[in-house]
């Protein structure tokens, strides 16, 4: 299976909102970095993540969200992770990444 990204900008709240659909994992994780990295290029705000339809995440896809999330907070900024389904909430729990990551839903 593969990834399908979507994403826009809020400029009322100034965030990114960016929906995550399928699997993230080594054969997509290229297309959600790139991606990742063109919002922040084009305006450097916060990013909320809905991960409501994402079915899988491998440790290359949590690579990917932490090389991010590191150039964002040399800004103040951070990632927020929304709505995870239980299998990758436990992911992130057992990571920690739900200490590194403002987690809600």
């Amino acid at each position: 299976m593969s990834i399908k990204i979507d994403s826009d900008f809020d400029s009322k709240e100034k965030i990114w909102n960016v929906a995550l659909i399928g699997e993230l994992d080594v054969s997509s994780a290229n297309l959600f970095k790139e991606t990742l990295n063109n919002l922040v290029d084009e305006n450097l705000e916060n990013i909320k993540i809905d991960l409501d339809k994402l079915e899988y995440i491998d440790s290359t896809g949590l690579g990917v969200m932490v090389g991010v999330l590191k150039r964002l907070k040399v800004n103040d900024k951070g990632i927020y992770l929304n709505n995870p389904k239980s299998n990758v909430r436990k992911i992130l729990e057992i990571t920690g990444l739900d200490k590194i990551f403002n987690v809600e839903g």
